[in-house]
């Protein structure tokens, strides 16, 4: 397990393409004199020790040392542990509609975008609890199994998009249903699951599965993300509009928020529909809901003792311009007996 302490310091990769290409515009304006001063044939009398190969050797040790300078500022640590520790909380999942119609803009950026906020916000929140991720559109798909690593939930969070799964539609039946896989029946903590949704094109069967599920000890929570006027849904290429979705006659598709089928599911499964418009407020409402729950023991399994890496990278650095220091652009011995580019010397 690693972690990076200052990602910020990879900005300093920007650098390398700028050098590389001012030391083309270099070679470009060297050539361009050279000829105007003389021919080829009187410039290699005039330098016979000018070596192109020693320069592109520089360029590249200089490129490493700035790529070893930035992954020593970023900082990375190693865990050098793996324990076992108790800790107490809410296993947590959260089912995010992948459809297409998430897609539309009716609430800014657009509603997947939407909902990918509001669960990074809340895992933000969270202290110990324990967090699952299922994408689910036509069916339902497993993304993340409960976990402690906040950090690996964000990241599969992000990767989440509409081209994941080619079945349309929005199984929060299924979704529900492969749930309660997710729960562990050895350790029984409170189980919460979090459908974030337009709540559109849902199966009838979703409010009999709350129920169900709700009898199994989860409680459910649904997030509304839309509006109910609703609003089209965008077809991209390179994030310009290239036209909206249409129907079968040809007319532009208005999906629009499903508030109703949200809270009937919410409120078959002991939970609560919250609309996800502001963010702050859903925030808020979940943690007071999970703070006034229950917390359960449980074991989980960490990395502990992590231990800084920067040095390593510092020292190679460091002994690249080193290199850089006595390494001249002018063809030594060795060079010339290599004759790389078959040169007559």
């Amino acid at each position: 397990m690693y972690q990076l302490e200052e990602k910020i310091w990879f900005w300093v990769l920007a650098i390398i393409p700028v050098i590389i290409l001012l030391f083309l515009v270099l070679q470009f304006w060297k050539k361009h004199a050279q000829k105007k001063f003389a021919d080829k044939k009187l410039l290699k009398k005039l330098s016979p020790n000018q070596s192109l190969f020693k320069s592109v050797l520089k360029l590249i040790v200089i490129c490493l040392a700035l790529v070893s300078i930035s992954i020593a500022l970023v900082n990375p640590k190693v865990g050098t542990k793996l324990e076992t520790v108790k800790r107490e909380g809410v296993d947590i999942v959260f089912a995010v509609d992948v459809s297409k119609s998430m897609l539309a803009e009716d609430i800014a950026p657009n509603r997947l975008e939407k909902s990918k906020q509001l669960v990074t916000q809340i895992i933000n929140n969270l202290a110990s609890d324990r967090v699952g991720i299922i994408a689910y559109a036509g069916k339902a798909f497993p993304q993340l199994p409960i976990t402690t690593d906040y950090a690996s939930a964000k990241m599969f969070l992000q990767n989440m998009n509409t081209d994941m799964l080619s079945s349309q539609g929005t199984a929060i039946n299924e979704a529900i249903e492969l749930a309660k896989t997710y729960y562990d029946d050895d350790e029984q903590t409170n189980r919460v699951l979090i459908i974030i949704s337009d709540g559109e094109d849902h199966s009838e069967e979703a409010a009999n599965v709350a129920q169900e599920a709700s009898e199994e000890g989860i409680r459910i929570f649904t997030i509304g993300v839309g509006d109910i006027k609703g609003g089209p849904i965008p077809i991209k290429r390179d994030g310009v509009v290239l036209n909206y979705k249409k129907d079968n006659n040809g007319e532009t598709v208005i999906t629009r928020l499903n508030e109703e089928t949200l809270k009937t599911i919410a409120n078959e499964a002991n939970g609560v529909y919250i609309n996800g418009k502001n963010t702050n407020d859903v925030v808020e409402n979940i943690r007071d809901i999970l703070n006034k729950m229950d917390k359960k023991e449980f074991e989980a399994k960490q990395f502990a003792d992590f231990k800084d890496q920067f040095q390593w990278f510092l020292v190679f650095a460091i002994a690249l311009l080193f290199i850089d220091i006595f390494l001249l652009e002018r063809k030594t011995a060795w060079l010339k007996k290599l004759n790389l580019f078959n040169e007559n010397l």
